[in-house]
């Protein structure tokens, strides 16, 4: 299984020397991936229940910085670590806009982007964004295809009734086409990600729960020609590290990765450790990550 670490973005880790040293480092002790999350407001009274925890916002989202920015700067100190989104609210932009973004840094990066797509939860940010909320699913449906066509024709044209690309050149083209994650936990998007996706976005979810959708997903594969066989399942966590928890939410680092080697036996092959959340300075988010890199490469190399 691959450790990826949530590349510094929110609350106190919303710094550049914290990006900097974070990326370094995490690179130095052979993660896998540095991935950035998507969140643009923290509204007073949401209309729509944070989809984790409490249902509360968590505290330190209240500052958040831009995703694409942040990895960019992640690629500029880093040589070899894939630079990944999980996810991007992609309704919020132009396809052609949310194209150049991120090809730019897989451009910039030597081709090192994994593109982790969502349909976000929050209709206060959509609102927010200019975007309708209603009929997103079907605006997510066009903007992926128009991705696709960005990342493979030259010249591209693309016509729908939201965005009309007239033929032209839009380069760069991404080194090689990134591998595409979609996120989701209801049936239509587990289906979605069968049919189009290299691999499924997930989280920290009930082994039983876990399994049961990736089954879904990889029946969809199947029925669509495609080979279940290829898709990927990458699952975020964003643990608090305590002596008194719950896991996989809460727990001690062995706690945490004894839910992780289970859910690497379920199929899990790549893992984002989110430690923003628990982490209280750069040197202890470090710590932690040395830690969790420990023991799941243990774990591994006893598999």
């Amino acid at each position: 299984m691959d450790v990826g670490l949530a590349v510094p973005q929110y609350g106190r880790f919303a710094a550049l020397p914290s990006v900097l040293r974070v990326a370094r480092e995490a690179e130095s002790m052979g993660f896998a991936g540095l991935w950035a999350g998507d969140r643009l407001l923290t509204p007073l009274r949401p209309k729509d229940r944070y989809p984790g925890g409490d249902g509360r916002v968590p505290e330190a989202h209240r500052v958040f910085l831009d995703p694409f920015a942040v990895l960019s700067v992640a690629a500029s100190v880093t040589s070899a670590v894939r630079l990944g989104t999980s996810a991007l609210n992609a309704c919020w932009y132009p396809p052609a806009v949310l194209a150049r973004s991120l090809t730019t840094i897989d451009h910039l990066s030597g081709g090192r982007l994994d593109v982790g797509l969502g349909l976000g939860w929050s209709s206060d940010e959509y609102a927010a964004a200019g975007v309708p909320w209603r009929d997103r699913a079907s605006r997510y449906d066009a903007t992926i295809d128009a991705l696709e066509a960005i990342w493979r024709d030259d010249p591209v044209s693309f016509e729908h009734e939201l965005w009309t690309i007239v033929p032209s050149h839009i380069e760069p083209k991404p080194a090689r086409r990134p591998p595409l994650y979609l996120g989701g936990f209801a049936e239509p998007a587990l289906r979605r990600i069968g049919r189009r996706a290299d691999g499924w976005l997930t989280a920290s979810l009930p082994i039983p729960m876990l399994s049961a959708m990736w089954r879904t997903v990889r029946e969809t594969a199947e029925r669509a020609g495609r080979d279940p066989g290829a898709l990927r399942m990458v699952l975020r966590t964003n643990p608090q590290i305590t002596d008194r928890g719950e896991p996989p939410l809460s727990g001690t680092v062995t706690q945490i990765c004894g839910y992780l080697a289970t859910a690497a036996e379920a199929g899990v092959h790549s893992v984002i450790i989110d430690l923003q959340h628990t982490a209280t300075s750069d040197e202890h988010l470090l710590e932690l990550a040395a830690e969790f890199r420990a023991h799941l490469s243990a774990a591994s190399a006893a598999s």
